[in-house]
């Protein structure tokens, strides 16, 4: 307790450079929080955003859907994996998705696009596609075989709202899939790959179109944190409803973004670890000049039979007191 108040009554002996360094202790504690908050509140922002519209936080889909995309790879009890998914309180939003590669021609001119078959009262919680359109309406308020399309695609097309599109493609079956369509939505991602191939319909039109039998190409759902998604698997695994069928995150699906945010943690350490030596130093300073200026007080202490250990202790301490207030404030 004595060498406790010793330690208290010399921080006071220099007031102005105690309080200037627990100031810069301060500063730099509250700095570091304060980016390690934006940082990781950003990683969150960015896997919401890139993760929301495509492949969202965790999909289900056929063994060997994924690396070869073959059309008769579906998965066949959707309403099942659907229940899973939306019983699980860590689930905010679930749909299915029908995907199929067909040539598109309106007018004269063709190109190869990425259809989509979305149900329409899932998929406006799962990548708010709805929210995303340029012009017109979303798929389901117009009734039967209609579409959206990216404007990408629109512009290359020459299409606009009304517009009706001729589809030639294979169905589930290996038959000849053939409609037109109606042009009755034109959206915009930001994504050029995205708005330049993509061309969405109702999974009801789709499955009649494609022979789908109810099945679906892909499940997916947004959790409410994607840190969740290990969990939310260990749910499917535990239903009984997996065999046959395969899971995956976000950052299997896009690895691009889970290499960037490694990145950027990296060089974000480095910075931190660079202010944090640089905090160490500024106590690091005080506490030899402190020492500096006491040599003949610790001369006359030791001198007097003070042991060395307990001097190195008392100044640990005062080094303590300091870089305590400065957390604290």
């Amino acid at each position: 307790m004595g060498d406790l108040l010793i330690s208290w009554r010399n921080i006071w002996r220099n007031p102005r450079r105690s309080i200037l360094t627990a100031g810069a202790i301060a500063f730099a504690s509250g700095l570091l929080i304060f980016m390690l908050s934006f940082q990781f509140g950003t990683y969150e922002e960015m896997i919401n955003a890139s993760v929301k519209l495509s492949t969202g936080h965790l999909q289900v889909m056929a063994e060997g859907y994924q690396e070869n995309n073959k059309m008769r790879n579906t998965v066949n009890d959707v309403y099942g994996i659907k229940e899973v998914l939306r019983n699980s309180e860590l689930v905010s939003a679930v749909t299915n998705r029908g995907e199929a590669f067909a040539i598109a021609e309106f007018d004269g001119r063709t190109k190869g696009v990425h259809l989509i078959g979305v149900d329409s009262s899932g998929e406006r919680y799962v990548s708010g596609i709805n929210e995303r359109l340029l012009e017109g309406g979303f798929i389901g308020c117009c009734g039967r075989n209609n579409t959206i399309v990216g404007n990408l695609l629109a512009q290359r097309l020459k299409l606009k709202i009304g517009s009706e599109i001729t589809l030639l493609g294979q169905g589930r079956d290996g038959s000849v899939a053939a409609a037109i369509l109606t042009v009755i939505g034109i959206f915009e991602t930001g994504f050029e790959e995205y708005d330049r191939n993509v061309l969405m319909m109702d999974y009801d039109d789709f499955n009649r179109l494609f022979y789908m039998e109810r099945s679906a190409h892909r499940i997916v759902a947004i959790l409410k944190n994607s840190e969740d998604v290990d969990a939310v698997k260990a749910e499917l695994e535990a239903s009984g409803l997996m065999e046959g069928l395969e899971s995956y995150s976000w950052d299997e699906l896009s690895p691009g973004i889970r290499q960037s945010i490694d990145m950027d943690m990296m060089s974000g350490f480095v910075m931190y670890i660079i202010l944090i030596i640089v905090v160490s130093f500024s106590i690091l300073n005080t506490f030899i000049m402190s020492v500096f200026e006491r040599t003949r007080e610790f001369g006359v202490l030791l001198s007097l039979g003070t042991k060395p250990s307990r001097l190195i202790k008392i100044m640990l301490t005062e080094s303590m007191f300091i870089t305590l207030g400065g957390i604290v404030v």
